[in-house]
């Protein structure tokens, strides 16, 4: 060991009186100094000013910005710092081992008592202390860090700087073979170029055939590190570094051997091939899932299934998860239609990942299928004259995929009901027995529930879980029969949207009172809208229902209060004749701006909500004062309700204070602007309630309503992002007795704020762009000067 020591300490006294050498710390110091510098500078005066005067602000804000500035695996420092670090370490590693044939210094190697895999550990422990620099240079960013933003996830930073070590000391491996396949430095880092830019893309090749897409996929070097910058250590990962650092040491010591030694190609090229073999089997044994170990270094646990799906994947016990993917050839506009083909099967292990971490027993099937709807001919009119195989056959051509993966629609209708996938890309969930359909993916660990149309988080696997074990999920009842907005119908008057709810755990059905009954295990019943007056045996039933202690979803438009009024009276509610008016400048007098009162976000803990509750219970429940942001709707009822009808009542959206006002005659919107005007009945009020809940005890069970006046509420609270939650989840949260979606609320981001002065943000700027780059340089010129004159 003390000589592999010795050639290490002369190795690393050689790379530091190289101008190579000096010139990459520099430009690394210079990357890490943008990366970082470039967005603190930015951020770090604004936060400052905003704290001054809004300190709760604080409070109020769920963002890492370790993740966010620092470990991004997409936009973080590091990852941008890695995108270049390719060119740093074939450069460093050109002439470690060419230097010795060109100095004429080998041959005396060759005659020493020196063992060569002395040699090769030693000048490799060489180089991989050099690294050593970098890491300490991206150390001092790391280290800024934690004093400029506070509270600091210290494992995620240090799972990343694992992940950057493991980069450097295997493009250090691959630098230091190829020094030794040739005399010419320029040779060798170009030749390392070459194999970094194959191992960074042979995950692409031969993914369609089923042994060799799980090696070349496990070779690739492409998003190895993402993983450690999230802060998610697992075995595979360290084995991958360790085995392909192994593979080309082990390569360089045979041609080092090669050199000295002669024999028959096939033993050297058998020398070869059992390091490839072994390196390979390796790699495919530690991939396996049941193989892998996880360590989530992050704070918050931001990389592993909430407890609450573990749970629920327990619930499957031993038994099998079975997943099939149905995959239609005919619908290539959809963003995932490929997931399932062959040479994407790893891509498709990849986001059920987190899920297999804690059963890694699913099974994973793939049925490829061609059909259309009946009566769609679209796909005729752009092939005429073609049936619908040879369709399929043109149309595989142009995927690269084979066309005889694809069962015809006769074959595939054997096997499943191609209306419960829409003639689209679908996926079956099966567990003894039962079977539940999802068309969507998973997308990510944590609180979000969609993306977008076609990818999940946990809530929406929650439910599709619980049903597969036979759980009773909530049941909505939409009336119909009085002209009700309709959850069949995708008009802009309609609620079609609300059957996005069913992925995330509810049932939906649509009831006709007039002739039907309401079944007991109905959780809600919603009525939108009804545009004649409810027939006697309606109400009766729904009198009936409310008295027994059913939850409610009431929501009315102005000119139609009197159809509702009867139904809300003995809720001690009322909708008021006329409409509430706005008058501004830019819109109409029916636009009206709200905001969310401090009950709405107690609905459910979704986004925003958990942080807002946390504040509202500190804060004598009362929002951050400035902190209201208004949204818009338009032609809306104003709802009075009195303290002694045996409910608890609170609003949950409120009109602006001072602007809204009561119009009881004739509202004319495309005139000038109305005037307020007591003689015909207007009032005015401080500030109005759009929405209101309403509970009480009735059987030992809290009864739960909602009321709204705009029906119209509904749809623009779906879409509202702009507070970070979708109000309309959460009413039904709570009408479900918060049942589903089955939220799950993290921890919140403890460092969200930067704590840095203007003046210390400048400061940072002048030391780390400037002065200390400077040094280094200065500090390599003296050295080599020095080495030059000795």
């Amino acid at each position: 060991m003390k000589l592999i020591f010795r050639i290490a300490k002369n190795e690393l006294r050689n790379l530091f009186y190289t101008p190579v050498a000096w010139f990459l710390l520099v430009i690394f110091w210079l990357l890490c100094a943008f990366y970082y510098v470039g967005r603190v500078y930015q951020m770090g005066p604004r936060m400052y000013n905003i704290f001054q005067e809004k300190p709760w602000l604080v409070h109020l804000r769920n963002v890492s910005l370790t993740e966010g500035f620092i470990t991004h695996p997409t936009s973080g420092m590091i990852a941008d710092v890695l995108k270049y670090l390719y060119l740093f370490i074939p450069l460093l590693t050109m002439s470690v081992i060419s230097r010795e044939f060109n100095n004429g210094t080998f041959k005396l190697l060759y005659s020493s008592p020196l063992r060569m895999r002395q040699l090769v550990l030693g000048k490799y422990l060489g180089i991989c202390l050099f690294n050593l620099l970098f890491l300490l240079i991206l150390s001092v960013f790391l280290i800024t860090a934690a004093f400029d933003i506070k509270s600091v996830d210290y494992g995620l930073m240090l799972s990343a700087a694992l992940g950057v070590w493991l980069l450097l000391s295997t493009y250090a491996a691959i630098g230091f073979f190829t020094s030794s396949l040739t005399r010419y430095p320029i040779v060798s880092a170009i030749i390392s170029f070459v194999i970094l830019t194959i191992l960074a893309n042979v995950h692409e090749l031969w993914q369609e055939h089923a042994f060799v897409r799980d090696l070349t996929y496990f070779l690739s070097l492409k998003n190895r590190s993402g993983r450690l910058l999230k802060g998610l250590i697992t075995t595979k990962d360290i084995i991958y570094y360790l085995s392909i650092i192994m593979m080309f040491m082990s390569f360089t010591l045979l041609i080092l051997k090669g050199k000295m030694q002669s024999g028959a190609w096939y033993q050297k090229a058998g020398k070869y091939l059992a390091v490839i073999t072994l390196t390979l089997t390796v790699g495919y044994l530690s991939s396996r899932q049941s193989a892998v170990v996880y360590l989530d270094a992050s704070a918050r646990d931001i990389n592993t299934l909430h407890p609450i799906t573990q749970q629920q994947l327990k619930a499957f016990g031993d038994g099998p998860l079975e997943v099939t993917l149905y995959t239609n050839l005919f619908h290539s506009s959809e963003e995932y239609y490929n997931i399932g083909y062959p040479q994407n099967i790893n891509r498709y292990m990849d986001l059920w990942e987190p899920y297999r971490r804690f059963k890694p027993d699913i099974r994973f099937k793939y049925v490829y299928y061609y059909a259309v709807r009946p009566g769609d001919s679209t796909l005729f009119y752009t092939f005429p004259g073609k049936t619908l195989k040879q369709i399929a056959g043109l149309v595989a051509r142009t995927q690269y995929v084979d066309s005889a993966l694809f069962m015809g629609p006769e074959e595939v209708k054997k096997i499943v009901d191609l209306d419960s996938l829409n003639y689209r890309l679908g996926t079956k969930l099966s567990w003894k027995g039962r079977s539940v359909f999802i068309n969507y993916f998973p997308y990510q660990t944590g609180p979000p529930l969609f993306a977008n149309t076609q990818s999940a988080s946990e809530p929406a696997f929650n439910a599709a879980f619980n049903r597969l074990t036979g759980n009773k999920m909530p049941r909505l009842g939409f009336i119909t029969g009085q002209l009700e907005r309709s959850i069949l119908k995708f008009g802009e008057r309609e609620y079609a949207w609300m059957n996005s709810l069913y992925p995330l755990g509810f049932d939906m059905d649509t009831l006709n009172l007039s002739t039907q009954g309401i079944p007991e295990d109905m959780t809600t019943l919603v009525l939108a809208d009804p545009k004649v007056d409810l027939q006697p045996v309606v109400m009766e039933k729904l009198n009936h229902y409310i008295r027994k202690g059913g939850n409610l979803f009431i929501l009315g438009e102005p000119g139609k209060q009197q159809v509702l009024n009867p139904l809300l009276q003995q809720l001690g509610v009322q909708l008021m004749p006329g409409q509430l008016v706005q008058p501004s400048f830019h819109e109409t007098p029916d636009k009206i701006k709200y905001y969310k009162a401090p009950e709405a976000y107690k609905l459910g803990p979704e986004g925003l909500n958990q942080l807002y509750t946390n504040f509202l219970a500190i804060n004598n429940n009362q929002l951050p004062e400035g902190d209201t942001i208004f949204d818009m709707t338009e032609k809306v009822s104003r709802i009075t309700y009195h303290s002694d009808s045996g409910f608890s009542i609170f609003p949950l959206l409120m009109t602006q204070p001072e602007k809204v006002w009561q119009k009881m005659g004739k509202l004319v919107t495309d005139s000038t602007a109305p005037l307020f005007n007591p003689e015909e009945g207007d009032l005015k009020e401080s500030s109005y309630p759009l929405g209101i809940r309403l509970s009480r005890l009735v059987n030992g069970k809290e009864q739960r309503i909602v009321v709204m006046g705009d029906a119209d509420l509904a749809g623009k609270l779906r879409a509202n992002t702009g507070r970070g939650f979708t109000m309309i989840r959460s009413v039904f949260y709570w009408l479900s007795d918060n049942r589903y979606p089955v939220y799950l609320t993290f921890p919140v981001a403890q460092d969200n704020w930067l704590t840095m002065t203007p003046g210390w943000t400048r400061l940072e700027k002048l030391l780390y762009i400037f002065v200390i780059p400077s040094l280094i340089l200065l500090l390599g010129i003296i050295l080599l000067i020095r080495r030059k004159r000795k």
